[in-house]
């Protein structure tokens, strides 16, 4: 049984964990940045006025993936709290619940990368040992479609299944 000192000890070692999962995803520029070049930022930016905006589709993929993990957390999360399963099970419910956080940042970084070096926007998803990216992009080009690929198995010491799919923009 569980008493109440365990218990506000996973509580708040899983607040800590997604808080630091939280500030590693963050953008550097907004660690870095002081007010007054973020107010320089904005008026140059007004100038400027270039605007990339990401299509509808990947916009739903994010919002479905979101959904469907924070359903699996917050079922994890019930599992941590309840007193009716052994401790083996909540450790195993508390391994999950990592990996997914794990996955989740993980799916970011390679969005932000790919993003960075190729200048497509993309959807990442992980899944065990397969990896899927929808990529919007006039341009469908195996060459790239590799390229990605050996970025996205980069991040891994283990072999990955990767798919790489192209739409139209």
């Amino acid at each position: 049984m569980i008493n109440k000192q365990n218990l506000w000890f996973l509580t708040l070692f899983s607040l800590i964990l997604v808080l630091s999962v939280y500030y590693i995803t963050m953008p550097n520029d907004l660690l870095t940045t002081a007010p007054e070049k973020k107010t320089e930022e904005k008026k140059t930016a007004k100038k400027t006025k270039e605007t990339i905006e990401e299509t509808s589709s990947l916009v739903a993929m994010r919002v479905s993936l979101e959904e469907e993990r924070q359903n699996e957390m917050d079922a994890l999360q019930e599992q941590l709290t309840s007193d009716a399963i052994s401790s083996e099970e909540k450790n195993n419910a508390y391994e999950k619940l990592k990996y997914l956080n794990e996955i989740q940042g993980k799916e970011e970084s390679l969005e932000k990368k790919i993003k960075k070096e190729y200048n497509i926007d993309c959807f990442v998803k992980i899944d065990n040992s397969n990896a899927s990216a929808v990529c919007v992009s006039s341009k469908h080009d195996g060459n790239l479609a590799n390229n990605i690929m050996r970025l996205i198995q980069g991040e891994y010491k283990n072999k990955m299944y990767i798919t790489v799919k192209f739409q139209k923009n």
